[in-house]
């Protein structure tokens, strides 16, 4: 069933929102499970539509998923695994891919549909498919799915042509059950890719240089059960901080893991945005006077992505919106997808001064009141984004898609709601 949000803009929200678990964790850690025969319990798995994919493409695996308490799930990959995962469900889902390095490590074989996901552009999987044939497998391309094979993973050193998170997760699975010792060179060392390493040394693997762009990764014959808290998702974080600067409210973001938003809080300054660290907690201060800083000699800042730890691609989005509130002309400036900008016409919908130069630049002249307009989700992160931009606008919205939403973020306007906004889901005819 089509469902929408009807959005009532420009109320004041306040009190405190705790993040869920980090979506791009538990993705490659549900696939990680079929490295081992013994029980995994995981808690702070988002309850999520990217996630219940992955559940049930797990489960026709042969796979068992047992809840045992809310986003606390027990998986346990026993017994025969088949080596081909459903190609509708993978075509659903971009975390689908991250399937090859376990499959392979556990099957010596794997046929993995052409994986879904969001329409922000190209997404290579080359660097995943070289990895992979670095580790000994042998791979066929056709124009519906990667067909692996491998007698045996055998460790050695790779370098990545580009710092891909999950072609890195999905070379970190494979190596961990390879015999001998892998070394990984340009490896991505974003929070999601730390946590799916710890998860696996927690089941008795063993991989040095966590958070660096270089992995060594030492083969074992086996890995063991466990049970693991899935951190805090610091695109969620930033997305709330967001939330409270533009519709001028006070929010106290609690577990927010505060490590991980150097980077962001560096760029949201640049907006006039005030964040301030409270131990785990990250608190936004209310009525906050958002004005662009300008660069020395008055130049145009850029908001701009990198690998990490600099500022994260999938928070442009949200800083796209908050631009549009402050005071002052910025260049956004996207260079890892060419699509993700795209959305910009519903906010020019609905009264932004945007802009869009290219696929990958924009410049923003912000400041001005957003008026609610009936916009539709083309992806996870734009759709978050156009609900911050419902939420502050004058008058009432309409947002069409909200599945894509549903992808990324749990309950949402539950959650919303509780603070003081009204958003309304409804059947979408």
């Amino acid at each position: 069933m089509k469902e929408r949000f009807v959005v009532e803009g420009g109320r004041r929200l306040e009190g405190s929102i705790r993040p869920g678990g980090n979506k791009n964790a538990a993705l490659p850690i549900l696939a990680a499970c079929l490295l081992t025969d013994e029980a995994v319990v995981l808690r702070n798995l988002p309850d999520i539509q990217d996630v219940r994919v992955m559940l049930e493409i797990l489960k026709g695996i042969g796979a068992s998923v047992e809840r045992l308490a809310e986003n606390v799930v027990r998986v346990q990959a026993k017994g025969e695994i088949s080596s081909t995962p459903d190609g509708a469900l993978s075509r659903q889902i971009r975390a689908s891919i991250l399937l090859a390095g376990p499959l392979l490590a556990r099957c010596g074989a794997a046929v993995v549909a052409k994986p879904g996901g969001d329409a922000i552009g190209r997404r290579r999987v080359d660097t995943h498919l070289m990895a992979l044939e670095s580790l000994g497998a042998q791979i066929e391309v056709s124009a519906y799915d990667y067909r692996m094979s491998v007698r045996a993973l055998r460790g050695r050193k790779m370098f990545l042509d580009e710092a891909s998170v999950t072609a890195t997760e999905n070379a970190i699975m494979a190596a961990a059950l390879a015999e001998g010792e892998t070394l990984i060179y340009n490896a991505a060392a974003e929070p999601h890719v730390q946590d799916l390493c710890r998860f696996l040394n927690l089941l008795g693997a063993h991989i040095e240089g966590i958070a660096t762009n270089s992995l060594t990764i030492r083969g074992v014959e086996s890995l063991h059960g466990g049970d693991f808290h899935i951190p805090s998702d610091h695109i969620e974080v930033g997305s709330y901080i967001g939330l409270a600067a533009v519709t001028r409210s006070e929010l106290l973001i609690e577990d927010a893991v505060p490590e991980h938003m150097y980077a962001v809080r560096h760029m949201l300054e640049k907006l006039g945005v005030d964040v301030r660290i409270e131990g785990d907690n990250i608190r936004v201060p209310r009525e906050q006077e958002l004005r662009v800083r300008y660069d020395i000699g008055a130049a145009v800042p850029k908001i701009d992505d990198g690998p990490w730890p600099l500022f994260p691609a999938d928070l442009l989005s949200i800083m796209v919106v908050v631009a549009t509130q402050a005071e002052g002309t910025a260049m956004i400036f996207e260079k890892m997808f060419e699509s993700r900008l795209f959305f910009t016409d519903k906010l020019i919908s609905m009264g932004a001064r945007i802009i869009l130069c290219d696929p990958h630049r924009a410049i923003i002249v912000g400041g001005n009141r957003l008026q609610g307009a009936e916009i539709s989700s083309p992806d996870i992160r734009a759709g978050m984004a156009l609900l911050l931009a419902a939420l502050c606008a004058k008058g009432e919205s309409i947002i069409h898609n909200i599945h894509q939403i549903d992808r990324g973020y749990e309950r949402i306007e539950e959650r919303l709601n509780a603070l003081g906004a009204r958003i309304r889901r409804e059947e979408d005819r």
